[in-house]
């Protein structure tokens, strides 16, 4: 398989109401040290790549490196001006601390634009593509929620809105207010969830699920995190998929990807990447990496183009429910809905 070129990248909607953006986009969490130390100048190399590459949507945060992120995407927009026409630019609110320093979770309509105005002017633009809720408050209606995020629609501070990690029901009722362009969550070849309720009702709301994690924390890559190196991050060293001895099993059971991988003749990466294209043509994958040789193989999924019977063989490699250990911790766990 040989992939396609940055002209021929193929594109998706970022909701029924959106921009066309390139079928994997960018995930910006990596420039907040997250899977290990990140540097400015590195991070503006990748930006460079997701140019030359065609990868035009970048999601970020206000969370991510407490501002890092969104400031150093910011600095590139402005030293390179017409990025910021080329990029389709996705950031979050609505996680803060409470008085004790404890993470928490705000969706009120202050808080929110507050967020919002402050993540506008790290990026030194006055508006973004799309503004999600990065976690939703439990106990305020999402139907509230919905409104405050409407509003800001009307303001001229986003052109769309969205929710990460929400249940589908979730979903039906944020719809039912006004059209939600993106659902965030994780779904990759080692987290299927999605699959139980969540693709199919992005499908009938006409909204994207944007894939965080595609090549799951790096267990879907020719270069898997060793126990070593897992253990030196501060998320992957108490995640129950990346701790021992879950970490040496998950190794061994991802093997087969890669094999197949080399045997179809690209890599692990672009593979798991290519089959979440072939999912459903709602899923767009956002990994994340510091490393531009690790974004052109996930961009190189864009041209492989798999067949049922492509699919068929990577399922048959790694089947569903092969992962072991958890998700999440019970703490990693506070904030995302659980539905199935």
């Amino acid at each position: 398989m040989s992939p396609s070129a940055p002209a021929d990248r193929p594109r998706r909607p970022l909701g029924s109401q959106g921009p066309l953006v390139a079928a994997v986009g960018y995930g910006a969490m990596s420039f907040a040290d997250f899977y290990g130390p990140a540097t400015e100048e590195g991070s503006h190399a990748i930006l460079r790549e997701c140019l030359d590459l065609g990868v035009d949507h970048l999601d970020t945060s206000n969370v991510y490196g407490m501002g890092r992120s969104e400031t150093w995407l910011g600095a590139f927009l402005a030293a390179n001006p017409g990025a910021r026409d080329t990029f389709v630019i996705a950031t979050k609110g609505g996680i803060t601390r409470d008085a004790d320093g404890n993470r928490c979770f705000d969706n009120s309509a202050e808080h929110l634009e507050a967020s919002l105005d402050a993540s506008l002017q790290r990026l030194g633009s006055d508006c973004v593509d799309l503004y999600y809720v990065h976690r939703r408050e439990a106990d305020r209606p999402i139907e509230e929620v919905t409104e405050a995020l409407a509003a800001l629609v009307a303001k001229g501070k986003t052109k769309s809105i969205g929710f990460s990690e929400i249940a589908p029901s979730s979903l039906r009722r944020a719809a039912a207010i006004h059209p939600i362009a993106a659902v965030q969550s994780e779904y990759s070849l080692q987290t299927r969830a999605p699959e139980l309720g969540l693709v199919q009702e992005c499908e009938r709301q006409g909204t994207a699920l944007v894939a965080f994690s595609p090549v799951g924390r790096g267990l879907l890559t020719d270069r898997p995190p060793s126990v070593e190196k897992a253990s030196g991050l501060d998320f992957l060293k108490v995640n129950p998929r990346f701790m021992p001895p879950n970490l040496e099993a998950n190794l061994k059971a991802s093997e087969p990807l890669r094999t197949l991988a080399k045997e179809m003749g690209t890599s692990a990466a672009a593979l798991a990447n290519a089959w979440l294209l072939a999912k459903s043509p709602c899923v767009i994958p956002i990994p994340g990496t510091r490393h531009v040789a690790h974004l052109r193989e996930c961009a190189d999924a864009m041209g492989l183009g798999l067949t049922e019977g492509d699919v068929a063989r990577i399922e048959a490699a790694l089947p569903v429910g092969w992962a072991h250990g958890d998700r999440y911790t019970a703490g990693q766990w506070v904030g995302p809905e659980r539905y199935c």
